[in-house]
């Protein structure tokens, strides 16, 4: 394809190229399909020939993509220890760093140039693999292109996410802008064709201008799938059913595909129906091979994926998420139980947990082909990644489908594991009941036999159980049984776990060494390959601090264990943890972050159980103190998800939420009522902070504590004593700002003006309007105001970086323009957005903008 108006992209990359010397760059090239990424690619590629090496790796629009597939492209370029290490199979960390390896040297060697091009395809272990040079491209003078369509690349999509987490300061935008009116004009003009006619049918899409303009006669065909199937009438009939092989063929078809139809496939490539590509052809772009492919009648398209199957399987070196992707599409269940089971064991090892559970997914319908034992098998490793991709409810109905088939081939030691997994799903779930009786199943059945390492995690899943409910004693009862068996029988896996219980009951009750435990216990799991085990002592590190409210602590912890979680792709565990993130940004009065970590935590496949407690919790507290109207049922539904758990650390942090809720509506007997509940039972389970905040909470509301002043910890014993500096100052330390902001609220004028000026930057309209009320009572005069309706938009109920966004989107900024401009996130803009014109009730952000100068809310 000719490259139009690209001068400037061009210029780009050259630029980011120059810079790379000095230390490394990510480039994104985005754009809508057929704007020309790839070809602006190839020529900047064209243009750096001799100076650099460059390497190409391509994600395919497979059923499942395949994992790493890009690294495997990459990998047969470079050759050496990178291919080496893909051909043994080695875990994904050894594969990053032999990758990092490539890019270091030696020096002299030309410079290397990554590209990866339709990221948007990527499976989840390619996501990690761009965040991971991205984190480390700046110590290499090496430059990663990164192509992907931003029109299909939406809020939640997982690129998103990875985009976020690249370091900014090495990262380049350049997107690829249609092409202009006038250059179509010129194009249209000289191929005689009606102008206005073409560049409406276009858009200025390069692909759409090319294709239209090289199909003869005045026709104008109105689609994508219109113009190539004209240039495919033009075929004979064996040509174009060789171009119908081809349109099944994701990316391009190896001459191995081709063999015997070389001379058709060369009549495809002179007709421009199709292109060379690589070692062999493939369609211009993939809009053309889709409208191609999609023109096929099932049973035909059916056909030709057996077909094309039939042909890779005879090859060696083909990727078992190739073979799988025909298996499926062409109806093979053979094929799909030979190659889905070898795919998603490949992606498994690889860590693309998402991907390993979809090709499990597609062969458990074919698993009655099985033998039982094989098939039982199969449910559990199929339970088992569903487990770590965070979708509990496949991984439970698997597990419970694996029990059935162990009891009935009388398999005891299997049947006490799945039983002890029902029980960790259960919990996770937020099914307490459930969990604790099939974990006392599954020790009664298990120590019906010769004690093994099946009885010894059976131990320590009850030992986790205790330590999720707050019963220290029991926690460390059941943990030291189960390391003791442990130890017998060298089971150093249920070391570690029972290890992690043990130590995190222990911090809970105050023991501040057993943060380093934990850690020891994430280092030894970690090197063990125990992701699952080495994420968790990680996670409950954070979790811990949280609920003895050290924020500053358990940020630094918590950034680790979500680091973690997502570099091993622990999509449960990042749930979970991304809200406990936004509720220590509830703390640090990062309001607007918070809510976008509730937003994108609750927007993940659980919607049950603890993943999703602390979520809705801080973005109830946010909407309670802007007098959201929202705010109640979204903590009615924390509630709800608290109830059935049934373990303290979701009903305390509900309960505090929601009598804070009734204190701020004035409510202060149903504020008290919300404390009292929670309150019992934190002081039964012993939590100390849990209890005191309650306790603080019912002593707002006017009621007298079961709980004596004296033996509350630090901040709430000054606060409740009346010493508000004291507080404040305790609560600056640990990285409460807003707990300071309510013992500034005690204080003297300047520190009530404070406080204001911060819960008015909030918007935290019901929380000042409150406390302003309360300074009336108290006689104290002078207050400020707080900001006038004009100036903070209120007359709109606009938060003032909401009131900023709109401002922005009336400049006509795009939402990646807004994100630089204010340094957010695109997925934080997104969430801005999306508030604005729900606040302004509006469908289109031109609406929204229209709404906004009618109330003179912008200039």
């Amino acid at each position: 394809m000719e490259l139009w108006e690209r001068s400037a992209a061009l210029a780009s990359l050259e630029e980011a190229l120059r810079a790379s010397a000095g230390g490394g760059q990510v480039v994104l090239v985005a754009g809508e399909a057929g704007i020309g990424k790839s070809a602006l690619v190839n020529a900047f590629a064209a243009r750096c020939a001799g100076r650099v090496r460059v390497l190409w790796g391509v994600c395919d629009p497979l059923v499942t993509p395949r994992a790493l597939g890009p690294l495997h492209d990459i990998g047969w370029q470079a050759g050496g220890r990178l291919a080496a290490r893909l051909d043994a199979g080695v875990g994904q960390a050894e594969l990053f760093a032999a990758l990092i390896e490539e890019l270091s040297g030696p020096v002299q060697r030309p410079r290397p140039v990554v590209v990866v091009e339709d990221a948007h395809w990527a499976d989840e272990a390619t996501l990690d693999l761009l965040v991971f040079v991205a984190r480390r491209i700046e110590r290499l003078a090496a430059l990663l292109v990164v192509t992907y369509r931003d029109d299909e690349v939406g809020a939640e999509h997982p690129l998103r996410a990875a985009l976020a987490a690249m370091p900014r300061h090495v990262v380049r935008e350049v997107p690829v802008a249609p092409l202009s009116r006038r250059c179509v004009s010129e194009r249209a003009a000289g191929a005689g064709r009606d102008p206005d006619e073409v560049y409406r049918l276009t858009g200025g899409n390069p692909l759409l201008v090319t294709e239209l303009l090289a199909v003869g006669g005045p026709a104008v065909p109105g689609s994508v799938r219109d113009l190539v199937l004209a240039r495919l009438r033009g075929l004979t009939e064996p040509a174009r059913e060789v171009a119908r092989l081809v349109a099944v063929m994701p990316t391009r078809a190896e001459p191995l595909i081709l063999t015997g139809t070389e001379d058709l496939a060369e009549q495809c490539v002179a007709a421009g129906v199709l292109v060379a590509a690589g070692d062999g052809v493939g369609y211009r772009h993939e809009l053309l091979r889709r409208a191609v492919e999609d023109s096929l009648l099932p049973s035909r398209r059916a056909a030709l994926h057996r077909r094309a199957l039939e042909r890779l399987a005879g090859a060696e070196g083909v990727d078992a998420a190739r073979l799988m992707h025909h298996a499926r599409l062409g109806g093979d269940a053979d094929a799909v139980l030979r190659y889905g089971l070898a795919a998603a064991a490949d992606a498994a090892a690889k860590g693309a947990h998402r991907e390993a559970a979809a090709h499990f997914r597609a062969v458990v319908p074919h698993a009655g082909r099985l033998p039982a034992g094989e098939r039982a098998g199969l449910l559990e490793a199929y339970a088992f990644e569903a487990y770590l991709a965070g979708v509990s409810d496949e991984a439970m109905e698997a597990r419970r489908a694996a029990l059935a088939e162990r009891e009935r081939l009388g398999e005891r030691e299997r049947v006490g594991e799945n039983l002890r997994w029902i029980s960790r799903l259960a919990s996770w779930s937020g099914r307490r009941e459930e969990a604790v009786a099939a974990a006392v199943q599954a020790v009664e059945v298990l120590r019906e036999g010769e004690p093994g390492r099946e009885l010894a995690m059976a131990y320590s899943n009850r030992s986790q159980l205790h330590m999720l409910a707050d019963e220290r004693e029991q926690t460390i009862e059941w943990g030291q049984r189960a390391r003791d068996l442990a130890g017998r029988l060298g089971d150093r896996e249920t070391e570690i776990h029972a290890s992690v219980n043990v130590a995190t009951a222990r911090l809970c009750d105050g023991d501040l060494t057993a943060a380093a435990a934990l850690r020891q216990a994430h280092d030894a799991a970690s090197a063990a390959g125990l992701v699952d085990h080495a994420g968790r002592a990680l996670v409950n590190l954070a979790s811990s601090l949280v609920g003895m409210a050290e924020y500053a602590s358990a940020e630094a912890a918590l950034n680790q264990a979500l680091r973690y979680a997502s570099e091993n792709d622990l999509d449960g565990y990042v749930q979970y943890l991304l809200g406990m993130r936004a509720g220590i940004r509830v703390q640090q009065c990062a309001w607007d972050a918070a809510l976008a970590d509730a937003e994108e935590s609750l927007a993940r496949p659980s919607r049950i159980g603890v993943s999703v407690v602390t979520a809705l919790v801080a973005r109830g507290r946010i909407l309670a103190a802007r007098g959201d109207p929202g705010a109640p049922a979204v903590l009615d539904q924390a509630a709800g998800h608290a109830s059935g758990i049934g373990e303290l650390q979701c009903i305390a942090p509900v309960a505090a939420a929601r009598a804070q809720y009734f204190l701020l509506a004035g409510d202060a007997g149903r504020a008290a009522e919300e404390a009292r509940e929670g309150l019992a039972l934190a002081v039964v389970k012993g939590h100390t902070f849990f209890a005191a905040e309650l306790a603080y909470r019912l002593w707002r509301a006017g009621e007298p504590s079961p709980v004596p002043p004296e033996s509350l910890p630090v901040p709430y014993r000054l606060m409740v004593g009346g010493d508000w500096a004291g507080a404040a100052a305790e609560w600056a330390r640990r990285g409460g700002e807003y707990a300071r902001v309510e013992a500034l609220s005690a204080g003297d004028r300047p520190a009530v003006s404070e406080a204001l000026r911060i819960l008015d930057d909030l918007g935290a309209v019901a929380a000042a309007r409150r406390l302003r009320a309360e300074l009336r009572g108290r006689g104290v005069t002078g207050v400020p105001r707080g900001p006038r309706p004009s100036t903070a938009a209120n007359a709109a109920s606009l938060t003032p970086r909401q009131a900023e966004v709109l401002g922005l989107l009336a400049e006509g900024l795009s939402n990646s323009d807004i994100a630089l401009r204010l340094t957010l996130s695109p997925k934080t803009v997104e969430h801005h957005i999306s508030a604005v014109l729900d606040k302004l009730n509006a469908a289109t952000r031109g609406q929204a903008v229209a709404t906004a100068h009618r109330l003179n809310l912008v200039p």
